[in-house]
């Protein structure tokens, strides 16, 4: 009897876009990638080759021209409005370079606002998790301080533990080391794979650093338009 063969958590098929213009600019060009659950990948190429937009597409905030973004063998392509909504904040966490955190709200407030939009999907102990992951991260005696008497660390780590709130399948990070001095980068990068580890979620980032990159479990690089 032959053995099953796992489903990838995230798949894209050939996927293809390219930006509006008088000439239209192709960024990628027939892309896959496929990524098993738990995995941790370093997506990696010089600026302009594409890596911002390989994220939005799996993020689902754009769309590809053509070929198939598939999350849990769900067809993403296929959605629209309130289900991609639904996705974003029901099964994917997101990490930018900026915390982007609301600065008249305290620590504990900006990690629990992804649970106010759908607040009868999100955990039923909600608070308890922030409080567990923001102590998990060294933020336990921050939790009622403002983002504007954290440090550029602390504020990132605010936003690692956003991205977690909800339980996502699937972490996204865009260069979330970039603002941040050599320290608090390296600290992250370790936080950022130990967090995959215990929280079993698939961790996907985009980066220039080679350090970070060396931490994921795999790197890919994009090469005119293909992930290699």
């Amino acid at each position: 009897m032959s053995a099953a063969v796992a489903v990838p958590l995230l798949e894209l098929r050939d996927v293809s876009k390219a930006y509006p213009g008088v000439v239209p600019v192709p960024v990628l060009r027939g892309a896959s990638l496929r990524v098993n659950r738990g995995e941790s990948v370093a997506i990696i190429g010089p600026s302009g080759s594409g890596k911002s937009t390989i994220l939005n597409l799996l993020g689902t905030l754009d769309h590809p021209d053509s070929g198939l973004v598939l999350l849990d063998g769900q067809d993403l392509t296929r959605l629209h409005g309130a289900e991609l909504a639904q996705v974003r904040n029901r099964q994917v966490g997101f990490i930018f370079q900026s915390h982007h955190l609301l600065p008249q709200c305290s620590v504990l407030e900006n990690v629990l606002l992804p649970t106010l939009a759908d607040a009868k999907a999100s955990p039923p102990d909600a608070e308890q998790r922030a409080r567990r992951l923001l102590n998990r991260v060294g933020l336990a005696a921050r939790l009622d301080h403002l983002p504007g008497q954290l440090s550029g660390g602390e504020r990132q780590r605010t936003a690692v533990v956003r991205a977690l709130i909800n339980q996502p399948k699937l972490l996204l990070a865009d260069e979330p080391t970039g603002a941040l001095d050599r320290i608090s980068a390296e600290t992250l990068g370790k936080l950022l794979v130990e967090l995959n580890r215990e929280e079993g979620v698939t961790l996907i980032v985009v980066t220039h650093s080679q350090e970070l990159a060396r931490q994921m479990g795999r790197t890919v690089e994009l090469q005119d338009g293909k992930l290699v």
